[in-house]
């Protein structure tokens, strides 16, 4: 018995039972995390989280005078209380309207203009050749670390001196500014896990660099540009620190407006409920609309 059970270990096969006994903890764990149980307990935490958010939009559905009496809850009980008129309200007051054009005005085109220089940097660092790409390479995954609240004050006075403080256009070269380091890393690392074979036969067909570009590495990139774009998009759309101080009564985006109203009508609830919701929820269809391609672009951009 003893002499098979040495051929059979010779051979490359190991009996079932010692496997079993010497499964490690780690594998255990592993084993048990992906169970049922981990998974329902993973909804029941993420339905908990979305408790603020469908509580705010109950809360913007019903009118002052219900808030002031009781809790949005009771709706499940009162559903005669759901109302739009809040969101009438919303849209006859200038302020709120006008600042929810300024959100877009500032994230649409800071989003799109990271992800096209991105895009183009992040390629000539992976494939192009040019004096001092690694130091340059690493001058820009230094500036990863550097804080928005350190380069506050001097952007500040030199927007000041270029005419661009309180617009909207000095908050979008901010944060254009502050979100290129990141996509560069992001899609040169993307980039360069690309098979060279591919690139070397598209310049013997006649392809030049931004044919190359255009042709064949952007359609391969669309995961790692929809993470990308997802990370601006919400960095951008949900800031406060950046608008507070860079803009002015005219420029405003949602966030600052929602806190300006909030200073001025503390009870102006009719108001600042639809007006949080509607700031809030625009990010999250975006990145549940994206996260497929989300999750995609993230681990595409991992070293192998």
């Amino acid at each position: 018995m003893s002499a098979d059970a040495g051929s059979v270990t010779k051979a490359g096969v190991r009996p079932a039972g010692p496997v079993r006994a010497g499964r490690s903890l780690g594998s255990r764990l592993a084993g048990w995390v992906s169970g049922g149980a981990v998974r329902v307990f993973l909804i029941v935490v993420g339905l908990f989280w979305l408790v603020p958010t469908v509580g705010l939009l109950l809360a913007s559905l019903r009118s002052p005078e219900d808030m002031a009496v009781d809790g949005w809850w009771t709706v499940f009980t009162e559903p005669s209380e759901l109302t739009f008129g809040a969101y009438r309200t919303l849209l006859e007051n200038d302020d709120i309207t006008a600042s929810l054009l300024n959100t877009v005005y500032i994230t649409v085109p800071a989003t799109v203009l990271v992800v096209v220089i991105g895009a183009l940097a992040g390629y000539a660092f992976a494939w192009m050749d040019f004096p001092g790409r690694d130091w340059w390479f690493l001058a820009v995954v230094g500036l990863l670390v550097v804080p928005v609240q350190v380069a506050l004050i001097p952007i500040a006075e030199l927007f000041g001196k270029l005419g661009l403080f309180g617009s909207l256009t000095g908050v979008v070269a901010f944060h254009v500014g502050f979100g290129l380091p990141f996509a560069v890393f992001l899609l040169r690392n993307f980039f360069a896990e690309i098979p060279k074979e591919l690139l070397e036969a598209a310049r013997l067909d006649g392809a030049g660099e931004l044919r190359l570009f255009v042709r064949v590495v952007m359609p391969l990139a669309g995961p790692a540009v929809a993470a990308l774009g997802i990370f601006q998009f919400l960095w951008v759309w949900n800031d406060m620190l950046v608008a507070l101080i860079f803009t002015d009564s005219g420029s405003q985006p949602i966030t600052v407006a929602l806190q300006t109203q909030v200073r001025q009508f503390g009870n102006n609830i009719d108001v600042l409920a639809p007006g949080a919701f509607i700031s809030m929820v625009v990010p999250l269809v975006v990145f549940f609309a994206f996260q497929r391609q989300f999750v995609s672009g993230v681990m595409a951009g991992a070293v192998k």
